[in-house]
């Protein structure tokens, strides 16, 4: 049920995740529906959604200690967490290298502003990102997502 909630969360098709994840659409199908799975299959899964392993493991290693009391809902949180700590990195990242070539231009070729180009170019991407973990399209946002599920199921909204 976790691999349809992610697989869903990241907007996905069953044969999208197929090729993403080198498994084959039935194998996706018989997860969804709660079968078991090989470790290979489910490292694979793993790989594809960039979550730990440990997350999609079999609900008989979730009665570990370790894994006691970990909701769904703490899952998603740690999830989002995750993705707020890569945007913050990606705009550290920003911030070094644009500065340093703003100080390499303004050294070497003070008559010519350069620099502004890079700047603009990854500063779109920055944007983006930022659009995607703090959910800044709120048309495609958890709301959106949720209806479309429903839709989808044909359940009523």
């Amino acid at each position: 049920m976790l691999i349809q909630k992610l697989r869903l969360q990241h907007g996905w098709s069953q044969q999208q995740l197929a090729e993403l994840s080198g498994i084959s659409v039935r194998t996706i199908q018989r997860i969804e529906r709660g079968q078991p799975a090989s470790t290979e299959s489910l490292k694979s899964l793993a790989a594809v959604f960039e979550i730990d392993f440990s997350i999609i493991q079999p609900e008989s290693d979730m009665n570990s200690p370790s894994k006691q009391g970990t909701s769904t809902e703490e899952i998603f949180a740690f999830e989002h967490v995750r993705k707020l700590k890569q945007f913050y990195f990606h705009l550290m990242q920003y911030v070094v290298v644009i500065s340093t070539l703003a100080v390499f231009n303004l050294i070497q070729t003070p008559h010519k502003i350069w620099f502004i180009w890079p700047a603009l170019g990854w500063g779109i991407g920055i944007l983006s990102h930022a659009a995607a973990v703090f959910d800044l399209l709120p048309f495609l946002g958890a709301d959106w997502e949720k209806k479309a599920v429903e839709k989808r199921l044909g359940r009523p909204l």
